[in-house]
């Protein structure tokens, strides 16, 4: 299957670069190289207006009017490359990009399902967040439990995803959660801890593969390498903010995303959180490059 590239240069913090450095800063450390075993279609950028570090008054949300841009870019662009038989890699950015890739597999090919692998849960309600950024609310969005009468596209994602279709693996923030007393959403959706997946990796992806399937024969897998041990890759957020405690390692990750891959289904995959601006000298960057050259074979 032909792997479609699509970078993402939308930071959602509204920094001028931040995440939105990654798709070519990632270039730049070989990732197409990385893919040399696979046929692949790099895409030019998608285009996203200028970052602007501030709430929007209408929406209330951060960036806003490039968020709401990159989003129906982003769906387009998916949209396209589902129909046609392609596989998306989507770079760069946050997790926001979901908002666009859970509605547009919908709109291609039926039910999603989703594979959530990530260090924090995303739940949190509008009203609770402080700042107002979408990649901090899209999981609660796309449930339909917060975001309800805000503008296209995001009328489109909201309630886009069923709860049994959702599996997270490596949340670990839970005193982040605790700050802005934000429940968690394991009552609802299968969650899998950090402590628990870094017990046996690939088991937890097959079975978190085969309770998807059994709800959505096609979904999605979105990496935040916010998964991810502070000691093993630092290189994410904003300078200054408190890490997480804990995490997966990137052998960790490694066996979980490609026993997910060989399980079958995946219709497309996201890698985001990466900022270059914390990454001085590239070797962040290398290692990235080098996962995706690790779990190239098992992609689609």
């Amino acid at each position: 299957m032909l792997v479609r590239l699509i970078g993402v240069p939308f930071d959602g913090m509204g920094r001028k670069r931040g995440q939105a450095g990654a798709p070519a800063a990632l270039r730049a450390a070989g990732l197409e190289s990385a893919l040399s075993s696979r046929d692949i279609s790099p895409r030019p950028d998608l285009p996203v207006p200028g970052a602007r570090a501030e709430r929007d008054p209408e929406s209330g949300l951060l960036n806003g009017r490039a968020l709401l841009s990159m989003m129906r870019e982003l769906h387009a662009e998916l949209s396209a490359s589902i129909s046609a038989g392609q596989f998306p890699l989507v770079y760069g950015a946050d997790c926001s990009v979901l908002l666009a890739a859970i509605p547009a597999l919908r709109d291609t090919v039926g039910e999603p399902g989703l594979l959530f692998i990530d260090g924090h849960e995303d739940a949190t309600p509008m009203e609770r967040s402080p700042v107002g950024e979408a990649a901090n609310m899209e999981i609660a969005v796309l449930l339909g439990t917060t975001g309800e009468g805000l503008p296209q596209p995001f009328s489109r994602a909201f309630g886009a995803l069923k709860p049994d279709a959702l599996v997270m693996l490596g949340p670990h923030d839970h005193a982040w959660r605790h700050e802005l007393g934000v429940d968690s959403v394991a009552g609802r959706v299968v969650v899998r801890s950090s402590e628990e997946v870094a017990a046996d990796p690939a088991r937890s992806a097959r079975e978190a593969v085969r309770r998807i399937s059994s709800h959505a024969s096609n979904w999605w897998l979105h990496t935040d390498l916010d998964v991810l041990d502070e000691r093993d890759f630092s290189a994410r957020g904003a300078p200054g903010e408190v890490p997480l405690a804990g995490g997966l390692t990137w052998q960790h990750l490694e066996e979980v995303v490609r026993a997910a891959l060989r399980t079958g289904g995946c219709r497309g995959l996201s890698l985001v959180i990466y900022n270059p601006d914390l990454d001085a000298d590239r070797s962040q960057a290398r290692r990235i490059v080098q996962f995706v050259a690790d779990i190239a074979p098992d992609l689609p």
